[in-house]
């Protein structure tokens, strides 16, 4: 039973566990080197190699007996990834011969690594700010174009220059009150209402363009929960395998052959789909089949999106025509689905019930398929994405800019109302203080556990 403390030596695989050519065990802490070298055999100790080397050898047990022929990286403080001394061993990728290098790893009295911990360090050792910290683990999960650009700008700093410009020019116009207020035969505060009113707009309207960009980073972080519904048999399954791009789903002639939620989640463009393939929507006596007809129901009501699948070889029927005119255009795209069939119903029909997005599509040739990407654009990215904007993905960025702007207008509220100069101060602060938890200069311990724990083992 290890004692964890934050000075403690850590080590943990760094690449994922499975066959492969290369694995890496990444060690770090203040004896990493000298540890490690207890393992170590090469032409030289590994203490004695210079920072920053790649150096060839083996590890072996206690018997001297070799274990794998290895490749080592070593790091010096504080020019590593966590600020510490770190090694990495890059040893083959096979399953067991990785546990087998980290369990000698351990042996010497070296701990297992937490989730997130090296991260956790570099960020406390002053390597990176807390958002880049968040992006790296974005960086890891990016399945688009779009995720990954995101990330690699707000690993490069972007959110961290701007957050800190940002509380720099307000901690300058609080100290000015604080100072005035305390000397005012040096400081006038004359006409600074006016002054502070212009700086305000120009913060809250900065501020206020990072909030209205969570919406959309959200969705590029985390996918669009996109849910296909319909009746049976209109091609809802052969839609999820066309767009997954293999046979995720049983596709039959019967009625009813899916009969719970498949979920998949799949490229799309410059964006992530998670979809939700339901039951065929219609009126059964089959207990479990109608258990699957309700979990579609309930799905639809709490999709981003709903793709809608009408059979346009078969006439409307009731249920067609009561979802039809239930969907909000806002959230639904209806797909008029086997156009490579003589078709029976056309988009005049579905507009009749519903306002929106009518897709001439077919499941077999792939027709639509370029017209639903750009539906999909245009209902959640306003036609597509501002590939040089940035875009904040992290609730906890969004909540914390949400009450940095608050305070910022309660100052507003305060000139406003002609309040004394003092008022001032504390709502700025709290702007200030606010700003700072997006970066880690103004640390909560729970709020920092918090962004580390839900990084992968080894980052």
């Amino acid at each position: 039973m290890f004692m964890k403390s934050e000075y403690d030596t850590i080590a943990a695989i760094a690449t994922p566990l499975s066959s492969a050519g290369i694995g890496i065990i990444r060690i770090s802490g203040e004896d990493s080197i000298s540890l490690v070298d207890k393992l170590y055999c090469g032409k030289a100790a590994l203490t004695s190699y210079e920072p920053n080397t790649i150096n060839y050898g083996h590890i072996v047990d206690a018997d001297g007996n070799i274990v794998d022929q290895v490749l080592i990286s070593v790091f010096r403080a504080p020019h590593s990834y966590t600020g510490e001394d770190s090694v990495e061993i890059n040893c083959h990728g096979g399953i067991y011969v990785m546990r087998k290098v980290l369990d000698l790893v351990y042996s010497t009295g070296i701990r297992p690594a937490e989730p997130g911990e090296f991260s956790k360090r570099a960020f406390l050792n002053g390597r990176m700010d807390l958002s880049e910290a968040e992006s790296v683990m974005d960086l890891i999960a990016s399945g688009n174009e779009a995720s990954y650009k995101n990330s690699i700008s707000q690993l490069s700093g972007f959110l961290l220059k701007k957050v800190k410009k940002l509380r720099s020019e307000i901690i300058h116009e609080a100290a000015f009150v604080e100072a005035a207020l305390d000397d005012p035969e040096h400081y006038d505060l004359d006409g600074y209402d006016e002054k502070l009113v212009i700086q305000l707009n120009s913060w809250e309207s900065e501020v206020q363009e990072l909030i209205d960009s969570y919406h959309q980073g959200s969705l590029i972080k985390d996918g669009i929960n996109t849910v296909i519904s319909g009746r049976p048999n209109v091609g809802k399954s052969s839609l999820l395998n066309l767009l997954s791009g293999h046979e995720k789903a049983i596709v039959t002639d019967i009625p009813g052959t899916t009969r719970d939620i498949i979920e998949e989640r799949v490229a799309f463009g410059d964006v992530i789909l998670n979809l939700y393939d339901t039951a065929g929507i219609r009126n059964t006596d089959d207990t479990v089949e109608s258990i699957g007809v309700q979990k579609a129901i309930d799905a639809q009501s709490k999709a981003d999106l709903n793709l809608y699948i009408v059979d346009s070889s078969v006439y409307l029927n009731d249920e067609d025509i009561r979802f039809l005119s239930e969907f909000d255009p806002l959230s639904t795209i209806v797909l008029l689905n086997k156009s490579d069939l003589y078709s029976i119903v056309d988009i005049d029909d579905i507009h009749q019930y519903f306002n929106g997005k009518v897709v001439i599509f077919s499941t077999k040739n792939g027709q639509g398929y370029d017209e639903l990407k750009a539906a999909v654009n245009q209902l959640f990215f306003d036609g597509g994405l501002d590939k040089d904007r940035f875009y904040i993905t992290s609730q906890q960025n969004y909540n914390d800019l949400c009450d940095a702007l608050k305070s910022l207008r309660l100052v507003d509220k305060s000139i406003e109302d002609g309040m004394s100069e003092d008022f001032f101060t504390s709502d700025l602060y709290d702007a200030y203080r606010s700003l700072g938890y997006i970066i880690g200069e103004e640390v909560e311990e729970d709020l920092v556990n918090k962004v580390f724990s839900d990084f992968c083992m080894g980052k």
